[in-house]
């Protein structure tokens, strides 16, 4: 195979341009942030300028630098970080902890009498609004990666197969900010159109497809051709026009607090650690779940009022729907939800067609939801009462999809993995498309969360939850 000749006028090498303006961006709101914090710990311990407060009027000037210093010898400014993960926000709370820490030792060691109250408002204001304005520049990031801006050129190598399941991962995620512009596969592999992007040759054309197409970054995915060695020799051949290599593991959906690199004898040992299915952690997140849902109820008891009334008086039948769902070990239970459906929606159901998709029952515009049963439908407001369910332990705040029994008679071994922890009112399944999912997609969504489950992952779903229930997409 030759690589394909492309005019010159279609190589573009946008390389890191706005990698390196999204950092500027990043850095200048750090010093924003930090200047907004030490004005506001000033005004609200002292109130009015003084002699006293002169010297913290210069700490509350300098304090930007110092900032900027501590988040970048935490690494938190590393352009893998931009957009994606929960590791730049980690690095951003252990810079503000680690200057926290420093201050107080700082001023113990040195005899140096320091307003407690400057530094208790200063410090936790700056990293508080730190988190929010990176927050805030990551998700336009994000709308900006829809459009397909601000995305690294992206040469794929490996087999057919594993590059067009790369290209539609990433046409699905575009938020990774990688967007595949050519692949170099063997010899007797595929055409172009098979593989859905141009191929521009066989695996020892890769540098030369960089060049000719302006790539800025190379994923070699798992393949036999390419052993250690042949990284090696490819890692040097890119070294030159300082293309980025990215390698993919055979392991796929392990999160990277599961994994770490022991080098053993030379060689990069990549090692994985179990999935955590009990233990404290697990303790907590029960804790965690019971005691948000339970205040939860308590919050939410006038809107479940509301509710109850609206589907009273619209339709005929309880306000409440009970369903035998299956939980934890297979365990069965009684899941509660408001009922958007009419009393015979059971027996019509023979004469709907489901979407053929995998195992679940999934019909558009069903004609047995009622008009205010599709309105909680969209809004997932019918399922505020399965907080009962987390408070008795049936349920998680976060996890699984809870399955009917007839969905887990057909369940495939890996499939029933998902029946190790308690199944969740929402989850990845729930921020990446709802019922606009594939069997196949919402099995791998519940599997990832099952194998790479933590605390802030769950805090992050739940934050990611409010914008999908308001939007109302993918939801029927």
């Amino acid at each position: 195979m030759t690589v394909v000749e492309r005019p010159k006028t279609a190589i573009r090498r946008v390389g890191p341009g706005w990698a390196a303006r999204y950092r500027a961006m990043v850095v200048v709101s750090d010093i924003l942030c930090a200047l907004l914090a030490g004005g506001l710990a000033v005004v609200v311990r002292f109130g009015e300028v003084t002699p006293y407060v002169e010297p913290y009027a210069v700490l509350s000037g300098a304090l930007p630098v110092l900032w900027v210093v501590v988040v970048g010898l935490s690494r938190a400014y590393e352009p893998r970080f931009a957009g994606v993960g929960s590791e730049e926000f980690r690095r951003v709370a252990r810079a503000g902890m680690m200057l926290t820490a420093a201050v107080a030792v700082g001023s113990y060691v040195t005899k140096i009498d320091v307003a407690r109250g400057y530094v208790i408002i200063a410090l936790p204001l700056m990293t508080v609004f730190t988190l929010l304005a990176r927050y805030a520049l990551r998700r336009r990031l994000h709308r900006k990666r829809t459009k397909l801006q601000c995305m690294r050129r992206v040469i794929a190598v490996g087999h057919k197969e594993s590059v067009a399941s790369l290209i539609t991962l990433l046409k699905r995620e575009r938020y990774h900010g990688m967007h595949i512009v050519g692949a170099c596969l063997p010899d007797d592999s595929a055409s172009d159109d098979e593989v859905g992007v141009p191929v521009l040759g066989g695996f020892s054309d890769v540098p030369i497809a960089v060049d000719q197409i302006g790539a800025d970054t190379v994923a070699v995915l798992a393949c036999p051709e390419f052993d250690g060695s042949a990284l090696r020799r490819l890692a040097w051949r890119l070294e030159k026009s300082r293309t980025d290599l990215v390698v993919a593991p055979a392991l796929m959906e392990v999160a990277g607090p599961r994994t770490t690199i022991r080098p053993v004898a030379g060689m990069p040992l990549l090692h994985v650690e179990h999935p955590e299915l009990a233990g404290g952690r697990r303790l907590i997140k029960d804790v965690f779940d019971r005691v948000v849902a339970g205040l939860g109820l308590i919050t939410l008891s006038p809107l479940f009022l509301i509710i109850a009334v609206a589907v009273r008086t619209t339709s005929s039948g309880p306000a409440y729907f009970r369903q035998t769902r299956v939980g934890k070990d297979g365990k069965t239970f009684t899941i509660v939800k408001f009922r958007t459906m009419g009393l015979d929606a059971e027996s019509r159901k023979v004469e709907l067609v489901s979407d053929a998709d995998g195992v679940l029952f999934k019909v558009r515009n069903d004609p047995r939801v009622t008009r205010v049963g599709a309105f909680l439908r969209r809004h997932s407001l019918d399922e505020l009462p399965q907080l009962v369910n987390v408070v008795k332990g049936d349920m998680s705040l976060v996890g699984p999809r809870p399955p009917l029994p007839q969905e887990v008679a057909r369940y495939g071994d890996d499939v029933r993995r998902r029946l190790l922890v308690r199944p969740g009112m929402t989850g990845l399944w729930q921020v990446s498309g709802r019922s606009d999912l594939s069997w196949e997609e919402a099995v791998r969504l519940d599997l990832r969360y099952m194998e790479n489950w933590s605390l802030t992952l769950d805090l992050q779903i739940m934050w990611k939850t409010w914008s999908a229930v308001a939007r109302g997409s993918g939801a029927y």
